[in-house]
């Protein structure tokens, strides 16, 4: 009698606890993306992931761009810290965020670009409640697949930010700290708290089983234990070793945040208060979140995410770089040969979290390849030289394979302002969304496969 096959729904519960499993050997034969959904019984595809990761004020970008086009040799100084998954990234130049410049409203081009990235729509200048932009792009493939996930979406940053007030030359400070919207006048606020966040992924909202589970204190693994005990004895070797290093990894990103809670509160401005949960450390803060991306892709728990590791006109400083100024003030640097190196030491701090990402994702192995294999990540912002504020050439990587559809360890050179949403387009169709246009695309980009 042949066994039946674990449903990909299946989740272990406990007290205020449901946890979503990895991909198994027990759910099916599980294929590459590229290779085309089967109909056959028990086959099934493993699915595209899709984030994007937003940097703030612009780059250095003579130390940010590949010198030749084609394959990725040797890296410039900024993407560094990439060389262990260089030939699983993609780096484009010549592409433009064009809504994200003036149109007549004058200053205020850091908020024109965090709001025009996603959207490619040019925000009104307003700092009411008029807001209007655009729906990003996340949020077109949520609308569209998230109801195959728990979470449609998950939205997530690095710092916090304000849903009002002025806060860039008569910009709503919505526009500045805000890169997805659900519609174009919905902005989805992120959420900055690591250990909220991995609530949001393995608890049950509210209840008193909830609170009595925080109160104990304990791993959600100790609520799951008598599923978990079940399941592991009902499938094969390699599904219980998968099991293990999936619990392992939640138990250490526990162990991660109870850590950092302990440690002394993140130094905030005279009447701030610092969100519990959060670590001192900034580089700390940031991969905790990207372990949150990880754990939501490989549980299938979204397939869209949006991270952004500081808001538009940021003036976060980074002492443990030796970089005591704020980074938005340096951004304007003038032609200091001083404040762009320690521009570019924030710039090769920043990639030096998305390496660990993108290593992290490398690690998780899934069907025939791994989840980095199975996954598109957008790193990039919407200025390009943070000291001219211009909006073309901008700094973009995309990477892993897209299951396939995508060839990367290369560095490819656009036509002078081809539209950023043409990416976001070409993105979209292998996340088998399709849509006529996103924001001000002219159509999809050639030779990313």
């Amino acid at each position: 009698m042949k066994t039946p096959l674990l449903s990909r729904r299946t989740l272990l519960r406990g007290i205020g606890t449901a946890v979503a499993l990895p991909w198994l050997e027990a759910m099916g034969q599980l294929t590459a993306y590229a290779a085309g959904g089967s109909s056959a019984p028990g086959r099934r595809t493993a699915p595209n992931r899709l984030a994007f990761l937003y940097v703030p004020n612009g780059k250095d970008m003579p130390n940010w761009t590949p010198r030749g086009e084609g394959r990725l040799t040797d890296l410039p100084s900024i993407l560094a810290p990439l060389a262990s998954v260089k030939d699983q990234v993609l780096a484009l130049t010549g592409l433009t965020a064009d809504k994200a410049r003036s149109y007549g409203d004058g200053a205020g081009d850091h908020a024109r670009a965090m709001a025009a990235f996603l959207t490619g729509v040019h925000p009104r200048k307003t700092d009411g409640t008029d807001i209007r932009a655009g729906t990003s792009v996340d949020q077109l493939a949520a609308q569209r697949i998230g109801d195959l996930t728990r979470l449609p979406s998950l939205e997530l940053g690095g710092e916090g930010g304000s849903m009002s007030g002025n806060c860039d030359s008569g910009y709503s400070c919505v526009y500045s700290s805000t890169v997805s919207w659900k519609s174009s006048t919905q902005p989805l606020p992120k959420e900055i708290n690591p250990k909220l966040v991995f609530d949001r992924l393995f608890g049950q909202p509210g209840g008193p089983e909830r609170v009595r589970r925080d109160l104990a204190r304990k791993s959600v693994l100790d609520f799951i234990q008598d599923d978990s005990r079940t399941l592991v004895a009902s499938v094969g070797a390699g599904d219980r070793q998968k099991l293990d290093e999936y619990f392992t990894s939640i138990r250490e990103i526990e162990q991660r945040m109870e850590r950092a809670a302990s440690l002394p509160p993140v130094a905030a401005p005279a009447g701030v208060t610092a969100p519990a949960g959060i670590p001192a450390s900034y580089g700390e803060h940031l991969r905790l979140l990207c372990d949150m991306i990880a754990l939501a892709f490989q549980a299938d728990v979204t397939r869209v995410c949006t991270f952004v590791f500081a808001n538009e006109t940021s003036n976060k400083s980074y002492p443990e770089l030796g970089v005591n100024e704020g980074h938005h003030e340096l951004s304007h640097h003038g032609h200091d040969p001083e404040k762009i190196r320690k521009v570019r030491a924030i710039n090769t701090f920043h990639v030096t979290q998305l390496a660990y990402l993108l290593n992290r994702l490398k690690s998780i192995k899934e069907g025939d390849g791994t989840l980095l294999d199975h996954s598109m990540i957008v790193y990039g912002c919407g200025n390009s030289d943070g000291d001219r504020h211009n909006h073309d050439d901008l700094p973009i990587l995309v990477a892993g394979r897209g299951g396939g559809t995508i060839a990367t360890g290369r560095h490819l050179r656009f036509k002078d302002e081809t539209p950023v949403t043409n990416l976001w387009t070409s993105l979209l169709e292998r996340m088998d969304v399709r849509v006529p246009f996103v924001g001000d695309s002219t159509g999809t980009l050639s030779g990313l496969a």
